[in-house]
């Protein structure tokens, strides 16, 4: 009996052992998407950011993480001298990071450093921002690319990875920079938990 147990078990095994691992990101940023001048106008980054993870790992304590990151934010504007108008507006972001590891050698806590480019892609950016001083609709820049550096620990649990760790990236462009009342954050910084097998 003890024999079919082993053999039914050798796939998982060999799964957890393999090169390549997937699994789930979690996390909560710690900046703000948007910033607004102080005013009539204010904004709300949903603390959450989710989404899946990919990693090929290499020789050498080396690794290549792929993730496709979700996150929401929403800004409202107070339209006219005394409130008699309000318009709210809700934005959808995903970013694509695209990651080189390097993981120190341990058996089952590894600590890690991480490197790599940025792909962020604001949904809907072809309906543009709606202007907070004119309720004017305009142009955005959907997508921008950011360099990016992290640092964090792998956990290995049996057959489940638990990676936290602290991230930050630095955006080439803003999305975009209304009447530099409302803009795009260029910095971002996340703290975020992989769940891989």
């Amino acid at each position: 009996m003890k024999p079919l147990y082993l053999f039914m078990l050798l796939p998982a095994a060999a799964l957890a052992a393999g090169p390549f691992s997937a699994g789930l990101v979690v996390g909560l940023p710690l900046t703000d998407f948007v910033n607004t001048v102080q005013g009539t106008s204010s904004t709300v980054t949903n603390r959450y950011v989710v989404g899946p993870e990919a990693e090929l790992n290499l020789p050498f304590g080396l690794g290549i993480e792929l993730d496709a990151l979700y996150r929401h934010f929403s800004y409202s504007n107070v339209i006219g001298s005394v409130g008699s108008a309000l318009t709210t507006t809700g934005q959808g972001d995903w970013e694509f990071p695209l990651l080189l590891k390097y993981k120190l050698p341990s058996m089952i806590v590894r600590p890690y450093v991480e490197a790599g480019v940025a792909w962020d892609t604001l949904m809907g950016a072809a309906n543009g921002i709606v202007d907070p001083l004119t309720n004017i609709r305009v142009a955005t820049k959907g997508t921008t690319m950011g360099a990016v550096i992290g640092a964090g620990v792998d956990i290995h649990a049996v057959v489940i990875h638990i990676k936290p760790e602290l991230r930050f990236t630095r955006w080439t462009s803003q999305h975009f920079n209304v009447a530099n009342v409302l803009s795009s954050n260029q910095n971002q910084a996340e703290f975020l938990v992989g769940i891989t097998f």
